[in-house]
């Protein structure tokens, strides 16, 4: 359901059957890479499926990537047809798609939605002989999806996900969250991702559920509308999207009380988030899943009946079917429970591989098939994970390492305080210092730093507090809603070099 089309099951099938035949017959094939390059709305949906229906891999790219990112993408997976919308917001994909074509010689085709050419692809009759044999010949280890992962220091990488990678992982998170054909699940994150695209697509048509787009990108309004207008049960978001709908003037006047589940994912969730959450939008049942592009996503998650102690503190424990640990990052030896170590999880979910990058695959799935996540995690005596923070995250100050989680988790907890991160800044005496980045309520008073450290002071150790506070109107974010934490460190040196 979005902008007032609605499909019921057996029309969707008949548009998907419809999109697949006129994909075939322009030439695209099992193992043909597809481009969709478009924000949410009801077309990706057919493309998704349509594209897995006849083996073509499916391409999401994502909404934010201009002139030189679309063409590595295009480029590095050898799309053949990119499916696009002529533009969205400030951007003019048709464009900069004229732009890079005659630079990709895999690009045969460019469609954009809207157009005839769009209507004569998705209108064709069904074939669905032709299309019956074409499946017969596919197999569950077939790739069936590219994503991009995002680049900081070098260009992203495509993970490449199979049939059996991504279906297992949607069925089986919407198993956990009770889904049923009653279901509505209102999906505001993106299709690009696996958030939006295997949580949300397949966790709902594996079960029969409603998929519900409130807008093309997300609008926190327009979210709390479509929970009301269509009484959806499920809602998901990261932490940065629930702040916001929480944060709306009028939040109050939504009626939410379909609501029952949801999803919190995609970044740390701080812990007075969760309970707002909890308490303010109705939705006992909500879940905390925790994973990576590389894995399908989701590698753990709290259940229903997990207490919200539980759901606050923890990413819950691993899925099923899967086999998680946490190792030393130096010698690779499991740790023992309640130590803290390198999350690393094996399993159907385990990504094939970066496409064309064996070399950069190996770095991080070992000959035994475990995913190295880079994530730091500790793991408690009933199995229930705690995320502390990414390796590369870690502030080491005067030869202690500091995680940012606990000091953020402290920083939510301050009234004035709507939002915080925590960096590591260069520091000529201890190696690096730390800065606490936030976003202050409307009406908060003035924040200094004195006062911020008096707050912490008792709280955290005493090494743990920070020695500079930056307060911000908005954060780097992806369009994920993942704050960006390298550039949000770029902008903190030059603020720092701006105070001296």
């Amino acid at each position: 359901m979005v902008a007032r089309r609605r499909f019921n099951y057996s029309e969707l099938l008949t548009d998907v059957h419809r999109l697949a035949t006129g994909l075939v017959r322009a030439g695209i094939g099992p193992g043909d890479r597809v481009g969709i390059w478009a924000p949410n709305r009801w077309e990706w949906v057919l493309v998704q499926y349509a594209t897995a229906e006849i083996g073509a891999i499916l391409v999401t790219i994502n909404p934010a990537y201009r002139v030189r990112e679309v063409e590595y993408a295009l480029r590095q997976s050898g799309v053949a047809m990119v499916i696009a919308v002529a533009s969205f917001k400030d951007a003019d994909y048709a464009a900069m798609l004229a732009e890079v074509g005659p630079r990709c010689p895999d690009l045969a085709d460019v469609i954009l939605l809207e157009s005839d050419r769009w209507d004569a692809l998705a209108g064709a009759e069904p074939d669905l002989p032709a299309l019956q044999q074409t499946a017969a010949r596919l197999d569950g280890s077939d790739p069936v999806n590219i994503q991009y992962t995002s680049g900081t220091t070098a260009y992203p990488k495509g993970v490449t996900l199979s049939h059996r990678n991504i279906l297992n992982n949607g069925y089986l998170v919407g198993e956990l969250l009770g889904y049923t054909a009653q279901d509505r699940i209102c999906i505001p994150v993106p299709f690009y991702h696996c958030f939006g695209m295997v949580m949300g697509n397949l966790a709902a048509t594996s079960h029969g559920a409603a998929m519900v787009i409130p807008a093309p990108g997300f609008d926190p309004a327009a979210t709390l509308r479509a929970v009301q207008d269509e009484r959806c049960t499920s809602l998901y978001g990261v932490p940065t999207m629930f702040i916001a709908e929480l944060g709306l003037p009028d939040f109050t006047d939504y009626e939410l009380g379909s609501l029952r589940t949801g999803i919190m994912a995609g970044a740390a969730c701080p812990v007075e988030v969760m309970r707002k959450v909890i308490s303010r939008m109705h939705m006992p049942g909500v879940s905390i899943c925790y994973g990576m592009t590389e894995t399908s996503p989701v590698s753990t998650q709290t259940r229903a009946d997990d207490s919200v102690d539980r759901r606050v503190g923890t990413v819950g424990r691993v899925g099923p079917h899967l086999e998680i640990k946490v190792v030393d990052p130096a010698t690779g030896e499991t740790v023992p429970r309640g130590v803290v170590g390198e999350f690393c999880t094996r399993g159907y979910s385990v990504m094939a591989g970066y496409w064309n990058d064996p070399q950069k695959t190996a770095e991080v799935i070992d000959a035994d098939g475990w995913m190295h996540t880079g994530d730091l995690a500790e793991m408690d005596p009933s199995g229930y994970v705690r995320i502390a923070g990414r390796i590369k995250d870690l502030v080491v100050r005067g030869g202690e390492n500091i995680s940012p989680r606990e000091i953020e988790e402290l920083l939510h907890t301050h009234p004035d305080i709507v939002d915080g991160h925590v960096i590591g800044v260069p520091d000529a005496k201890y190696g690096e210092e730390l800065m606490a980045v936030v976003k202050l309520r409307n009406d908060a008073p003035e924040l200094t730093i004195e006062r911020l450290r008096e707050y912490c002071m008792g709280r955290i150790a005493r090494f743990k507090i920070p020695r500079y506070l930056w307060i911000v109107d908005e954060f780097p974010m992806t369009v994920t809603g993942k704050v960006r934490k390298v550039e949000m460190r770029q902008q903190a040196l030059e603020y720092l070099r701006g105070q001296q």
